[in-house]
């Protein structure tokens, strides 16, 4: 009971937090929407404080953990439709899994307020993606789909365009099948034009 109650309490603070940000979010508020009083909350958390710190450990190892990162890549494709397949199955958890659009939500606001929420926005909207690409990348290259070039500069020329439709999704939802088009034809001219 005790877990379902605190996993209940992160899941109703990360969709205030990415509303209404972490100032904007009060513990009478959540509590209340979880139908508790704040001593129930306490019993599980300490503060508002401590609520934020879990946050975000939590959403950065479900992030890790469903996604990738530098210390978990994904297999070296071995075809360019590989290649292909796997960039959409990525945009596709990262446009529709819940959690993790409130949490690039809750990061683009908090990004300017809180040093670790900008740490972690240019984590997952930039360096993160190129870490993990860039060996993606090379590792084409050496199996001979690829043409010689710099992976990281292949890593940023792929995955930037591709987070500002990501973005599109995030600020007019209604555009998510138009975007997720428009990354599947990016990826096809990228590959179309490096392909070795």
């Amino acid at each position: 009971m005790a877990k379902g109650t605190k996993e209940r309490i992160l899941a109703a603070a990360l969709e205030m937090f990415s509303q209404k940000g972490y100032a904007g979010t009060n513990i009478r508020e959540l509590t209340a929407s979880l139908g508790l009083v704040k001593s129930s909350l306490y019993k599980h958390f300490g503060s508002k404080e401590e609520i934020w710190d879990t946050l975000f450990e939590e959403m950065g190892a479900y992030y890790e953990a469903h996604f990738g990162s530098a210390e978990h890549l994904p297999p070296v494709p071995d075809s360019l439709e590989e290649l292909v397949a796997m960039t959409m199955r990525m945009v596709d958890f990262t446009v529709h899994d819940e959690k993790i659009v409130m949490t690039r939500k809750l990061l683009a606001i908090e990004q300017f307020r809180d040093a670790r929420a900008k740490e972690l926005a240019t984590k997952h909207f930039l360096t993160g993606l190129q870490d993990i690409f860039t060996p993606v990348f090379a590792g084409m290259m050496e199996k001979g789909l690829l043409r010689g070039d710099d992976p990281a500069m292949l890593a940023f020329a792929y995955t930037a365009p591709i987070t500002s439709l990501i973005h599109l999704c995030d600020r007019e939802p209604e555009r998510t099948e138009e975007a997720l088009v428009a990354v599947e034809a990016f990826s096809r001219h990228f590959v179309k034009t490096y392909q070795k």
